[in-house]
Formats: C-alpha cells, structure tokens, sequence
C-alpha cells in the first residue's frame, strides 16, 4: 500500500475525537495493518508500532510521536485549495500525517524505529506517562510551522489556600479576615521570580507566574476563614515541580500576618506535571531534522508531552500549521487550520531524517 498523507489527514480531521479517540484509534490502527505495519494498543490507550533495521542492530532507537484527541468543540473539515480547516488540522493531526508517512515510508538499515500514539495529551497525559521505550532520541508532532522546536516550558498549576478565623462581620477584630492578606500574598507572587526564581534561560527566557482564580468567603456579612488563589507557573530549567513547590511555599509564608496561615499543593492530576525541557542544539537528531530541510530551531510555545520524554533522551517538537499567525490564535481556535503542502513537506523532512539517523 502507498500511503497518502493528504488523504490520511483529510479523514483524521472529519473525524471528532475531543470527547472520544476510539473511532480515530481505530483508523490509525486499520491504516497501519493496511499497510504492513503491526500496530498494536496497549493498556494505557497508546497506539505502537514498529519497525527494525534490515541489519537487525536494535540501535539506534528513535521513536516518533503525536497524539490522536483533540479540545473541544469539533470543527467539521473544510477544504479550500491548500488550507485543510477543522479541529485537529494542525494539532496534532497535521503532524500525525507527517510522522505517518515517516514511520511507513523512510528505508532504515539499522535501528528501531518506533511510532508512539497518544489518545489525551490535551487533558492529562495519561499515554505518554505510561510509556516507557528507551530510546535514543524522540521527534514529537505539534504544529511548529516547520521549526525544530528544541526546548519549551513546562506548566504547573496549584492552589495557594490563605486560612484565617471567621467572625460577625459586625466584628472584625474578632477573626482575622484571609481575604485582606490576598494583596500581600499576590505582591509576593509578582516578586517571587526577582527573589526566588531561576535565571533567565538561554533560549525559553523567564519563567512566568500568574494568578488565574480568587475564591474567598462564605457569607456577606461573615469575616472569611478562608481564600484560595490558584496560579498558572510557565517554568524554564532547571526548575522542577517539586522544587518550585517547596520554594514558592516557603517565599508567600513571609508576607502573611502571624495570626494566618498559608500552604501551597497543586492541582490534582493522574500524571506528573509537563516540567519544562530543553535539547543540545547540536544534537543528533536536530542536526538530521535542519539538515533535512527543517526551518530554525527555536523554543516551542506551549507545554507538549515532549516533557515526558527528554529525561530519557534528546526531544525535540517538529510538524506542519502552527500554533498562531498574524491574525491571531490557530491551534484550538475555531479557524484551526493547515496547508496541505506544508503536511506533505514536514512528511518528506521527517522521513530524510530518520533515514539520516538510521543509516
């Protein structure tokens, strides 16, 4: 079978997985055994699929990976000329098509090549979690307008819980009212990367920290025990979520009176948050990718599931669309779009270079 990303891509989009991947799951999966291929879906959701060298060597190993759901809601497909318009047209569906044609059509002589497909990288991450293949370097689909994306920041989220002692409002200096040390408390969160914060990074700049939600209060004329305010960090190495915890914790207890209380614990989630990371320049599989035909090798806007994978081996986040243009918002926006030739050009670089890295 000769596979055809443009008519692979067109069906992935028309098809609506941002509530459920398991009719897009299995039309990768027919796809691939149509094919030759011999995918298979492990317990996670995770589609796989494999193939080796016809030396036999199990090294190098480079796995190529994207995911297969989609935000909410579903924009139907829309075909005008070379812009392919719907949800997922470039996030991730786009690069899904490249990597595709990569996985199905590179001639390797040495090596593994293995494809990895996850079903909820827009919600928790459990696929990529769960996935453990030691490799040797990974190529990971997002929409990076055909940049190689070597490095991104990573995202955690938590609430800051201010506890104080309710009382009459009639009454105030009876308790000791939390939603009055908010503003010290958020001072201290504007000041906390001029204080406390890592270094500016070489490539992904300063980290940010914002707070996104205030609640506070149980009754109008209450003094309130309580306040929560839940933050948005955008972390740069070498920060990691354990020690921005234990920091950020330790830098708000100062601005708060004696007669309050204050902790820091994030948000539940099944799976660690997306820590940030960033891959030599002058890697193996950077140098196989520029070399390729692949634009600049830049930072990537947004927290990926390439997060998961540095710790293990040189990462870096390649593929057609992007995730914004002059107009505005592209990926997860109802304008969601890719240019066909744009898939078709990110399959012919994705395939030279992993012919390059498993020559």
């Amino acid at each position: 079978m000769t596979f055809d990303p443009l008519a692979f891509h067109e069906r992935a989009v028309s098809i609506p997985s941002h509530e459920d991947v398991t009719e897009m799951r299995e039309f990768l999966v027919e796809t691939l055994e149509s094919a030759g291929a011999d995918p298979r879906v492990d317990d996670a959701g995770n589609t796989l699929a494999t193939r080796e060298g016809a030396e036999g060597d199990d090294r190098p190993h480079l796995v190529l990976n994207t995911h297969i759901d989609t935000v909410p809601p579903h924009v139907p497909l829309d075909v005008d000329g070379d812009v392919v318009r719907g949800r997922g047209a470039c996030d991730a569906k786009g690069p899904l098509a490249a990597l595709l044609s990569a996985f199905l059509g590179a001639e390797i002589e040495s090596g593994t090549l293995t494809l990895a497909i996850t079903p909820d990288e827009e919600v928790y991450s459990t696929g990529a979690a769960a996935l453990d293949l030691d490799a040797d370097s990974y190529i990971v689909g997002e929409p990076t307008g055909l940049d190689v994306c070597t490095a991104a920041k990573g995202r955690f989220e938590g609430t800051v819980t201010i506890r104080g002692t309710a009382a009459h409002a009639a009454e105030p200096e009876s308790g000791a009212n939390a939603i009055r040390a908010v503003a010290p408390v958020l001072q201290a969160i504007e000041s906390y990367d001029e204080t406390v914060g890592p270094p500016e990074h070489d490539s992904l700049g300063r980290p940010t920290l914002e707070p996104t939600v205030i609640e506070g209060g149980e009754a109008t004329n209450q003094i309130p025990a309580a306040c929560r305010i839940t933050v948005d960090r955008r972390s740069v190495p070498p920060e990691t979520q354990q020690g921005f915890r234990e920091q950020l914790e330790a830098h708000l207890q100062g601005w708060i009176p004696d007669s309050m209380t204050l902790s820091f614990e994030y948000t539940e989630r099944e799976t660690p948050f997306l820590e940030a990371f960033a891959t030599p320049a002058d890697a193996d599989v950077v140098r196989a990718l520029r070399e390729a035909g692949a634009g600049e090798a830049r930072p990537f806007g947004a927290a990926t599931e390439a997060s998961y994978f540095a710790n293990d081996a040189p990462t870096v986040v390649f593929g057609p669309g992007d995730l914004a243009d002059d107009e505005g918002a592209v990926a997860h926006a109802e304008r969601e779009y890719v240019h066909r030739s744009d898939v078709e050009r990110a399959g012919e670089i994705v395939t030279a270079a992993v012919e390059s890295l498993l020559s």
